[in-house]
Parts: C-alpha cells; structure tokens; sequence
C-alpha cells in the first residue's frame, strides 16, 4: 500500500491523504486547509464561483490532481498533465470544513463514505445555506460555459434538478434519513434532485476493506478509520477522550492494535497540555447561569450538538428556555432521522425578523414546530427566563430584543487568526452595547494592540491532549506513526519511534 499526504502534513486541518494498493485508492478526508485559504481570503473576498476550479487551483489551495468535477473546469484551466488518480471514493471522518470543505471540487463520480450522522449534517448545511461553491457537497448545480468559455454558469433551468452525490453510509441508512438526502424541501415548486446511488459500506466494492468506528469528537458522527489491505492502516480523523463518547474512542483503539501503520491527529501537540472535560465545562457553565440576571446568551460553535445538549440541561436546572435559531432547528432534525432522538422536546426557535423565510424553514422547522418560536418582544419582556444559542453572526438580532444587561458565555475554540482576534473585538463592542457581562474571554493589551484572551473552564477542546495522544499511540503501538494536522510533528519524533514524518505531497509505501 502507499500512502501520499496532499494537505494537512504541516498545518492543523486540509488533510488530504490518498490511500493506493493495486493501482486504486481513495482519500481520506478532503478537506479546507484554513491556514492557506486565510492568506489570499476572508469573508468578502471569496474564490469566483464562475472561475470553476481555476482560483483554488492556481493558488495552490487544491492539489494540482486531474481528479475534479469536469463542469467546474474552464477553458484556461488544463489539467491534462496533472496525476489522475484513480479515486474510487472519498471516506470523510467528520462533518468539518477542515475535513470535508473542499469536497465540492471532486469529480462527480466519486461517492462519499460517512457517517449517518454526518451526511446528515452535510444535507442540513446544504439545504440551509449558500446554493453555490463550496457547500455544493450533496448535491450540486450543473454548471456550463458561458460565451466567453472561461466563465462558468449554472444552468438556469427548472428542468435540469441539482445532481446527487453517491453516499456510501458506513452504517444501515433508515428510509426517513434516505428520503431527506433524496430530497429539498418544497422541491414540488421548485427544482428537485436526481439523487445519486446510496449504498451501506459493505455493499461497496472499494480498493480495500474498510470499518468505521464512531469516536469522540466535538461533532457527532465522527469517526476513525481501518483499512485493511496487504497491511492494515489506522486513521483517527480528530480525536479525544475527554467527551461523552469517550467509551468509542477507546472502542476504536482497541480495534485499531492490529494496524502496522497510525495515522494520527496532533492538533494539540504544539500546545499547552491544560487538559478541560466536558464535565469541567457544563459546571462552570451551569454556575455562571445560575447567578445570571437577565438575558443569557450561549455562543458554542456550530454542529457542536453535545454542547447544546449541555446548555438544554443548564436551561432545565435553571428554569430558563432554551432558544436556537432556526438553523440549528432544521440540523436538529436531520440528526433526529440518524438516531431517533428528538432533541427539539422543550427547545424555543428564535423567530427572525425577515422579509421572507426558505422552505427548509416553513416546510420543515415551522411545520413540525411553529409554536415553539420566540419574537424578540417576548423576550424582551422576560430576559431572564431565555438562554439564547447565538454567535457572533447573531448578534445583530439583540437590536431587536434590546436587552438591557445579562450575561455572555463563549464556549468555543480561541481565535487562531489575526482577523479572528479583530471579530472579538467587534463581539465585545456588541455586548458592551447591551451591558452584558463575558465569560470566557476578555480583551487585554498585549504590547499596545487589544487582543482576546482566552479564560480556561467556558471550552473543551475537539482533540486530544499531549497525555492522551502518548496513551492513544502506545496503547496501539504502530510500527509506523505518521502525524498529520498538526504544526509540531517533532514532538511525535521526540516522544516516539519509528515516525514518519511527511511533507505536502510526499508518499510512503507500506507493506
């Protein structure tokens, strides 16, 4: 077998690593590499959609690979003598950008492996969000050349349906859930989808067995990986032992002894080793809560469903309501047709101020809970019976609730870049506005510049710490560790044997 990292050798997310044995592969995982897309984009300077793949190409945001979706490439774009892998699927081991985001751009041939869960996500994001790029992963819009070939356009016909993607679902996929990813709600006054292939893993002839293990992650549905071929190959996507499913992680360690080589997250091995469960989490928390006055505002990040779970059990011991926005409505039930768990029992939506609401929302979150949502008056008329699930992006919405005082609880990851510090310093122009206290961060001087400062005990990380990777990697005890996502592999080589360290683009035959 030969392993090859495309992304993700030297940075924390992109992972782009292709497995081959026998002239056929797959990748895992396919992700958006942060670290690179942030030096050429923000938020209002983006990749030209009617450039196809030709942006992300040119800046080296992709690898150069002959194995793109043929109506993303335009004229000026030649891929001819580029490797054309032959990649028969696409194994994504959770529902992150950094894991899944460049996905979109893959040829249309090439099904998806996941999760129930994380297609699940993937189909909620889509149908919820933009209708163009990069979210284009479940289903996409055809695109053709203009007159001048080297811009590209969807193809404006309500007689053409978006294209499905194949999914290979890792478990038994239910008739609800299979429905859904068939499926847009209101597509009978609109366009539809012709669905793609779906399949489970064992009905798919892929280059190499494959069995999936759910482990413990800040999404659910995330899983590690074992491929078995002339050797066998452990991928742990991201990991951790410090979460509710702690139980799988070690379920997946166990399964994972018998592999000779280790692909390993390292998210957390270039930095401080302050190791915060969730337990640690949901009692800060709860305190903070419990001595709140006023309106509460919970800011997590977003598909971190565990984490609302949390802030569901604070608002019952607390006896507030717990509100999210319709987005987070709408992902809720498409998870709900993954595992039959209703988690909207008790839970408020957020009514919005808009001009006009999407059909996932008045065919969906509406229909099944119109009478759950909250107007901003009637908050404002009671702030302290609400904990509001609202980010950074929701803080326009407090002009219309107008709350005066309350408190604020970020319980999400710290900025990792200079424009996400400059986003803290705006979140903290909004609730000083509103007179809310913050927990969980704060703004210092550092040097003459205000920059945010992370307060221990409101987050727990994603990933495993420095002491839980030493007992993931001896407990498996690979003859080959291979580190990805991360920005300090030295440490594996300080602490370990036989690592391999690889850079962007680098291959290791195996076996």
């Amino acid at each position: 077998m030969k392993i090859t990292i495309f992304d993700g050798a030297d940075t924390i997310g992109g992972n782009k690593i292709y497995v081959e044995e026998n002239g056929r592969g797959f990748f895992l995982d396919f992700g958006m590499n942060f670290a690179k897309h942030s030096k050429y984009f923000e938020e209002f300077l983006r990749e030209r959609s009617v450039r196809g793949i030709h942006d992300a190409l040119h800046l080296g945001l992709i690898p150069r690979l002959n194995v793109y979706r043929s109506d993303l490439i335009p004229s000026d774009v030649d891929l001819s003598s580029y490797p054309k892998l032959k990649v028969e699927a696409v194994l994504i081991s959770h529902a992150h950008l950094d894991h899944f985001g460049n996905v979109a751009y893959l040829h249309e041939s090439i099904p998806i492996v996941a999760s129930p869960a994380s297609l699940a996500i993937l189909k909620a994001m889509r149908d919820s969000g933009k209708q163009t790029g990069g979210s284009e992963i479940p289903y996409y819009s055809l695109r053709e050349r203009c007159e001048d070939e080297r811009v590209l356009k969807a193809i404006q016909n309500k007689k053409q349906p978006y294209l499905g993607r194949d999914f290979v679902c890792t478990e038994e996929i239910n008739k609800d859930l299979e429905e859904f990813l068939c499926l847009r709600p209101g597509q009978e006054s609109g366009k539809g989808i012709e669905a793609g292939n779906i399949c489970c893993l064992e009905e798919k002839d892929l280059p190499s067995q494959i069995k999936a293990f759910e482990v413990d992650h800040s999404v659910y549905g995330s899983l590690g990986y074992i491929l078995y071929g002339n050797i066998a190959i452990a991928y742990t996507g991201d990991i951790r032992l410090h979460g509710r499913k702690e139980s799988e992680t070690k379920r997946f360690v166990n399964e994972a002894k018998n592999a000779s080589v280790l692909i390993v997250e390292g998210t957390r091995a270039g930095r401080g080793d302050y190791n915060v469960t969730e337990k640690e989490v949901f009692e800060n928390c709860l305190k903070a809560v419990e001595h709140a006055k006023g309106l509460v505002i919970a800011d997590f990040s977003p598909r971190n469903i565990e984490r609302l779970e949390m802030f569901k059990e604070i608002a019952d011991k607390t006896g507030r309501q717990l509100v999210v926005t319709a987005k987070d409505a709408y992902m809720l039930y498409a998870l709900e047709l993954t595992d039959r768990i209703c988690r909207m029992e008790g839970v408020g939506i957020y009514k919005e101020l808009k001009e006009r609401r999407d059909k996932w929302e008045t065919e969906v979150v509406m229909k099944n809970w119109g009478n759950a949502y909250f107007d901003p008056v009637e908050i404002n008329r009671v702030p302290e019976s609400y904990i509001l699930c609202f980010s950074f992006y929701d803080m326009k919405h407090l002009l219309d609730i107008k709350p005066s005082g309350g408190i604020y609880i970020y319980s999400s990851s710290e900025a990792h870049s200079e424009e996400q510090e400059f986003d803290f310093l705006r979140l903290q122009n909004w609730l000083k506005a509103f007179n809310f206290e913050i927990f969980g961060f704060e703004i210092v001087n550092e040097g003459g510049k205000l920059k945010p400062e992370f307060v221990k005990g409101y987050h727990a990380s994603g990933h495993a710490s420095k002491e839980d990777l030493i007992w993931i990697v001896d407990e498996i005890d690979p003859e080959v560790l291979i580190p990805v996502h991360t920005e300090n592999a030295e440490w594996f080589v300080e602490n370990f044997e036989n690592v391999k360290v690889m850079g962007n683009g680098e291959s290791f035959k195996c076996g």
